[in-house]
């Protein structure tokens, strides 16, 4: 099971990553903080202080057609944000 799936990079997360050395993750739904911990501090080499989580279900859409209402949705997500040490940091864009 592969842990961490790819890491949020939006405008929000980078400014909380510059302010307050946390990074956030998309992960798999089945792990828990231990795993995500042991993940990060694997993969990117740093000391994980705190990883906090959080569960977002499906978005569900209707759609009306000439055949019908068409159901369907998004997949669920769970994310992970996770404070680093200080001194530590992530750098996402050096494989670029």
């Amino acid at each position: 099971m592969s842990v961490l799936i790819k890491p949020i990079i939006t405008e929000k997360a980078t400014a909380d990553s510059e302010l307050n050395n946390r990074y956030g993750f998309i992960v798999d739904p089945r792990a828990n903080k231990i795993q995500i911990k042991d993940a990060v501090e694997a993969t990117y080499g740093v000391s994980v202080e705190q990883v906090r989580t959080m569960n977002y279900g499906p978005k569900r859409s209707v759609r009306y057609t000439k055949t019908g209402i068409q159901n369907g949705k998004t997949n669920a997500v769970k994310k992970a944000i996770v404070s680093v040490a200080e001194g530590d940091i992530i750098d996402f864009y050096s494989n670029i």
